[in-house]
């Protein structure tokens, strides 16, 4: 019957065509019976409609299976995976297994819609015709339950733009199964799979009546058979000679655990210098990431074990078990025929077998690192890295390293205690690691993060020039980590040093380290959803020091008013450090709303802590108790310590928050603090230039603030050309506060509003809104004041989550949003009831 009622297309159309067959259905429905299989199928119905709105596609037709039509090979490949997925889950919910087989192709295809008569009688509403529609059904036909298979031009099509899946497109596994014949069809035609790590069964499909395996005639049955005689043969007498080894599910990026050197030659030396050695030897690959020591010890403890036991092959199978590790590697140290043997082991955690091992033989103590080099090669080979990778990334370990095993047996030393916590040891290990070998570039690097994480700049700068005068003595990974430490470290440095940071985590996704510095960087340059991003790759289970990640996660919530969120992940760190939060969760808990939580909070925490003293003066202002405010400001001043930057931030926010709530200081006490300030911001021989400029210039802001109108214009002159001269973006931002503060104040509050403005990008600093609602008050333009107070009422997480400059203006932040908060309605501000 031909019920087309005029509309077909006279000219072909290329589309994608997806057909897909449920597994099985016959026997399902006759085990669990017809009741529960009508259940069961309008479940399945609603999936694949959903699914069709998703994907933009169109049913054709449908009995046990489906045959759609897309405009998208992409949208085609996405409907064939979450229809995957989404059988998967159905089948956990009822305790059955339902897998799908399904062939997408792309091609020329005339439609044509039937008449309405022609559809009463049982025919469909479009029909669909073209050698296309075959070959997609050919293609599933030949699919295997649970698997994709797509036709060459349907790949093509659709892995060059994965892109467009998201993150499940870079897991997708991909693989050709060959050439094949498809009956009807006159040329062979390649045939592809594709699928989810976990669902795609990546077997070559079987082949039937209608489609066979393209192969030359010496692979036909016949000629194997004769071959297969000839081979035997060979085959039974050189079996024993012959076996092959066990092989390893191993991938790229998969994890590996190092257990601790089997040292039999009874040289204490080589214990941690050859274990150290084979960590800087392996981790030049990218192809194989290695457990840190860190993080292996502190799975110990985890599994309530010393956390300086000995990893032995059992308890390094038990840590791969927790950590997720693909390998152990158990490297070994003896004396044969009078030659220094070093070799290593590979065990698979799955079975707990040795799958291969290899050795190197060498004279002397001074052979030990050209034989760690020469095996862990060989093993980064044996795991499926390719030959010339493993030529492009691996410098001799005298080279990138250091050639003297007692240096190299100190530095071992200190990354243990390092890993411990235990920094003054730490850094005692490492200075004598560079004493014994002043070209050990490594071993400055260790000692710059030590001096970093104490606040330590100056001297971090010195061991910073060391290192990149050695900078050829380091691995690519850790060269690259150099330079970012060189641009942050220098004047400015801040955004080159985010990039920085940013392309060592692209060229090394598994250098959690990067992720977090650059998360970091985007924090500090209020890029918040950025700084989110990039903190979450650095957030894994493998990444030793996960609590940190996690706190600066929160951090990053916070500072976007994701109130549940960042509370949540505060509580996580809490959880992972074995602690009761931090200073940041006293944060979060008081932007929320939840002041009383956040006062109970820190008051269990350290109270000589720098750090907690700006929450606690941020806290009182919050609760409107300015007495006490400005007590902490200024007990916090008065106990700075011996740190010039720590008294220095402190004696900011003491004149700070005395501006701000009602006792004001005099105009000298801010010339004592801001001229010093400004000259070594302006001298070319001093570190932290920028960081001067901006509390110089937090200052002079709190002056105006606090009504003394002569403190600004004696200081912009000043400010305005140092703020250009050293490019701190962030600086440069509270200069130009204060010159459209000082321009309001002449009563030119049009040029104060417009300099203001130009600062909105989403990533200014708070105090940008504060300063537009006072000048949108002082013109008159009691909208627009409006306006910002509702949005500093609604971004209280960032008042106090800002962290540019150290938290300089985390009191005056938390100050002007409680005033917003003050100045509600009678009937309430609706933002607030959301967020408390």
């Amino acid at each position: 019957m031909n019920g087309d009622i005029g509309t077909s297309t006279q000219t072909p159309q290329l589309r994608a065509l997806l057909f897909t067959d449920l597994c099985d259905s016959l026997i399902l429905v006759e085990r669990i019976g017809d009741s529960a299989a009508a259940e069961l199928f309008q479940q399945h119905d609603r999936l694949v409609l959903t699914l069709q709105q998703q994907w933009n596609g169109h049913q054709i037709d449908r009995s046990d299976g489906l045959f759609l039509l897309f405009e998208r090979a992409i949208d085609a490949l996405g409907f064939a995976l979450d229809y995957q997925r989404g059988l998967q889950q159905i089948g956990e919910e009822r305790g059955i297994v339902l897998r799908a087989r399904s062939g997408l192709h792309v091609g020329e295809v005339l439609t044509w819609e039937n008449s309405p008569e022609a559809i009463k009688v049982g025919a469909k509403s479009l029909e669909v015709e073209g050698l296309a529609k075959p070959m997609a059904a050919r293609l599933m036909t030949l699919a295997r339950p649970g698997q994709i298979l797509l036709s060459a031009v349907a790949e093509s099509l659709t892995h060059r733009v994965t892109g467009e899946l998201g993150e499940r497109g870079e897991r997708l596994l991909w693989k050709s199964h060959g050439r094949w014949r498809f009956k009807g069809v006159p040329t062979t035609q390649e045939v592809f799979e594709v699928g989810e790590i976990g669902f795609a069964p990546l077997r070559m499909p079987r082949g039937n009546a209608k489609a066979r395996r393209d192969i030359p005639l010496w692979r036909q049955p016949p000629a194997l058979a004769a071959e297969a005689l000839l081979v035997a043969a060979l085959a039974v007498g050189g079996w024993m000679l012959l076996r092959p080894e066990p092989a390893i599910a191993f991938a790229e990026r998969d994890w590996v655990v190092v257990g601790d050197v089997n040292n039999l030659t009874g040289n204490v030396l080589l214990d941690d210098s050859l274990q150290q050695a084979f960590r800087i030897s392996l981790e030049q690959s990218r192809f194989v990431n290695v457990l840190s020591d860190m993080k292996v010890r502190d799975t110990l403890t985890r599994m309530r074990r010393a956390p300086d036991v000995r990893l032995d092959r059992r308890l390094a199978l038990e840590v791969a078990a927790r950590d997720g590790a693909r390998a152990i590697i158990l490297p070994s140290v003896l004396e044969v025929h009078g030659k220094l043997r070093v070799s290593v082991e590979v065990v698979d955690p799955a079975s707990g077998e040795t799958v291969y091992s290899d050795y190197a033989d060498g004279r002397g103590l001074e052979s030990v690192l050209a034989s760690t080099d020469h095996v862990v090669a060989s093993l980064r080979g044996r795991l499926g890295e390719a030959l010339q990778d493993i030529d492009r990334t691996s410098a001799p370990l005298p080279e990138v390293a250091t050639a003297n095993l007692d240096a190299l047996n100190a530095y071992a030393k200190g990354l243990a205690a390092y890993g411990q916590h235990r920094m003054p040891q730490a850094l005692a290990y490492f200075e004598q690691a560079t004493r014994l070998d002043p070209e050990f570039a490594f071993a400055y690097l260790a000692q710059l993060r030590i001096q970093v994480s104490r606040g330590q700049r100056d001297p971090a700068r010195e061991l910073l020039a060391k290192a990149v005068l050695l900078r050829d003595r380091l691995t690519a990974r850790e060269a690259l980590y150099l330079d970012a430490w060189k641009l942050e470290l220098s004047e400015p440095g801040q955004a080159a040093a985010a990039e920085k940071w940013k392309l060592l985590a692209d060229l090394y996704p598994d250098h959690h380290g990067a992720h977090i510095n650059y998360g970091l960087s985007e924090l500090d340059m209020g890029r918040y959803a950025v700084a989110e991003q990039a903190v979450r790759h650095g957030d894994v289970m493998q990444y030793p020091l996960r609590s940190l990640a996690v706190d600066l996660l929160g951090r990053t919530q916070l500072a976007q008013n994701k109130f549940g969120q960042a509370l949540r992940t505060f509580n996580e760190a809490a959880v992972s450090s074995g602690g009761q939060g931090t200073r940041q969760r006293v944060a979060a808990l008081a932007a929320s709303g939840d002041v009383a939580a956040a006062t109970r909070l820190l008051g269990k925490l350290e109270k000589n802590d720098p750090g907690n003293w700006l929450e606690r003066t941020s806290l009182a202002l919050d609760q409107g108790n300015t007495d006490a405010a400005r007590r902490s400001a200024q007990q916090a001043a008065a106990d700075c310590g011996t740190s010039v930057q720590v008294c220095e931030l402190f004696g900011v926010i003491d004149l700070s928050v005395r501006s701000g709530t009602g006792q004001p200081p005099t105009e000298a006490e801010f010339h004592r603090l801001v001229q010093p300030l400004l000259r070594q911001a302006g001298r070319s021989d001093t570190d932290d230039r920028g960081q001067r400029l901006y509390f110089a210039a937090v200052a002079v802001y709190a002056a105006q603030r606090a009504g003394l109108d002569r403190v600004a214009p004696h200081y912009l002159p000043t400010l305005l050309p140092l703020a250009r001269q050293l490019g701190d973006a962030r600086a440069a931002q509270v200069v130009s506060i204060v010159d459209a503060v000082e321009l309001a104040r002449r009563g030119k509050t049009g040029q104060s509003v417009a300099r203001l403005k130009a600062l909105e990008d989403g990533s200014e600093l708070y105090q940008v809104h504060s300063a537009l609602r006072r000048a949108y008050l002082a013109e008159g333009a009691e909208q627009d004041a409006e306006r910002e107070r509702q949005w500093l009422l609604a971004n209280r997480g960032r008042a106090y989550a800002e962290s540019a400059g150290s938290y300089a203006m985390q009191a005056l932040n938390v100050h002007d949003a409680r005033l917003a908060v003050q100045r509600c309605p009678a009937a309430g501000c609706p933002a607030v009831a959301a967020v408390r």
